[in-house]
């Protein structure tokens, strides 16, 4: 890792806020809003994964509900390409495409106007955390069945104890994941 990335992650890992006992107690929260509200880490952050987009080769990226959504935009028109939002099922208007995925006690489904996505596109899917990893591998379902191939995934954070990248190896079929920092 070179001193400018080092220097890049240390100054994001300084904005990110732990909250003890949130939601629940034992759980250790990292808040990222002290880091949005830094304009100097905030733009870091969004050059960094422009960046990872352009060099993977994005034609578009895919934003994960809801935080997903607060990086993804300013990233997409950073890099000079669409946005796409994946949102939770029944909060998009027109025809969809949804996926199921389960949940450590449950199922979500989410989904996508698959007409925003076209053969020919490269998809970066953009989130906060890669925690279990079941939301990015349904929306990695989601790009493929709407026609279009995945250029990879890109977080700010992953929770490696949570063992979501060994989760979402099979549903990247070869494509990057790329974690700013992992905890």
């Amino acid at each position: 890792m070179t001193s400018t990335t080092e220097s890049i992650r240390e100054l994001l890992l300084s904005r990110i806020r732990d909250v003890a006992d949130y939601p629940k107690p034992g759980v250790m929260f990292k808040d990222i809003t002290p880091l949005l509200a830094d304009p100097v880490a905030f733009t870091a952050l969004t050059d960094v994964l422009a960046e990872l987009c352009v060099r993977h080769g994005a034609t578009k990226i895919v934003g994960l509900e809801a935080r997903g959504f607060i990086l993804a935009a300013p990233v997409a028109v950073r890099a000079g390409i669409g946005f796409i939002p994946v949102r939770k099922a029944g909060k998009l208007p027109g025809a969809t495409l949804s996926q199921s995925y389960e949940l450590e006690y449950g199922s979500a489904e989410i989904e996508i106007h698959a007409e925003d996505l076209d053969a020919g596109d490269r998809i970066m899917v953009i989130d906060d955390v890669l925690a279990t990893g079941g939301t990015a591998g349904a929306s990695l379902e989601l790009i493929r069945r709407a026609g279009a191939q995945v250029a990879g995934v890109a977080v700010l954070m992953e929770l490696g104890f949570l063992a979501g990248r060994a989760r979402l190896e099979p549903a990247l079929a070869g494509a990057p994941l790329e974690a700013l920092i992992t905890v």
